[in-house]
């Protein structure tokens, strides 16, 4: 992941918590967001989401999420602070997805 200065302690508060394996950065009312949270759920993953449309510096998470991976769709999604992609991503790994989250300690 390239160095960039983080614009928000969300971002800097996955990056360093050990405990956030899965990191979802959505909006409320996207319908690919909620696919993906929808699959993560239904496979018994523990992930973290941050809604960002409902945070009050929710712009500024996106400019920095733009910086770090080159994406500034939603969901922007993390494995083990991995850049996994959008929904679209994730749905082509579907196959692996139990595989990679109990590997990633997320089941």
């Amino acid at each position: 992941m390239p160095s960039v200065r983080l614009h928000s302690p969300l971002i800097s508060q996955c990056n360093t918590n050990s405990l956030i394996v899965i990191a979802v950065f959505s909006k409320s009312y996207c319908p690919y967001c909620r696919a993906t949270k929808s699959l993560l759920t239904e496979l018994g993953a523990k992930f973290y989401t941050i809604e960002l449309d409902q945070v009050d510096d929710g712009a500024a998470i996106q400019d920095a999420l733009e910086e770090i991976s080159g994406q500034r769709s939603v969901p922007n999604i993390y494995i083990k602070k991995q850049h996994i992609g959008g929904n679209s991503d994730l749905q082509a790994k579907k196959s692996q997805l139990p595989k990679l989250l109990k590997d990633a300690g997320a089941l």
